[in-house]
């Protein structure tokens, strides 16, 4: 799949194993890809604030990588998310809910599964837009047609599908 791909995409994904390395995870996540696009200024046409976009994805790490949404749910069941955060972290240092190591055998840094699904699906959207080879684009539109914290970021940030779409294909 990897020849499909454009060199904002493969920059893109480059990009987000840096990004994964500077933050000390052990796997390329979807916060990762987003990053590296950030990083590569393929959400600059959309006015998007860089520097709050990796604020709240920090926030969203330190949280094992809970939505919104999965704190909401919580809180319905009476579960305090900031709470649970904040005694793990007093007892196990900050951050300890982040990613967990997570290596292949060779010792590679690893997708994980919702970044492997991100890569298949900008495929997806490449190909039903009759597009030849995959961009960063494609990555960006797939990071949104999926539930998740990266999806989510965006969207608290004002960047729907629909949105860059039209702003980002010409």
């Amino acid at each position: 799949m990897f020849e499909r791909f454009t060199q904002d995409a493969r920059s893109t994904v480059t990009g987000a194993l840096a990004e994964a390395e500077r933050t000390g995870a052990q796997r390329i996540g979807e916060e990762h890809l987003l990053l590296a696009l950030l990083a590569l200024g393929v959400l600059d046409p959309l006015g998007v604030d860089r520097a709050a976009i990796s604020a709240d994805l920090a926030v969203a790490r330190r949280r094992g990588g809970m939505s919104k949404a999965d704190e909401e749910a919580l809180a319905g069941l009476g579960i305090d998310l900031t709470e649970i955060v904040s005694r793990v972290e007093e007892t196990h240092g900050e951050g300890a809910l982040a990613d967990p190591a997570a290596r292949s055998r060779s010792g590679r840094t690893r997708f994980t599964p919702g970044a492997k699904k991100v890569l298949e699906q900008s495929l997806r959207i490449a190909v039903g837009r009759k597009d030849r080879h995959i961009c960063a684009l494609h990555l960006l539109l797939s990071l949104l047609s999926r539930p998740g914290t990266a999806a989510e970021v965006l969207t608290d940030h004002g960047v729907t599908y629909a949105g860059a779409e039209a702003a980002l294909a010409g």
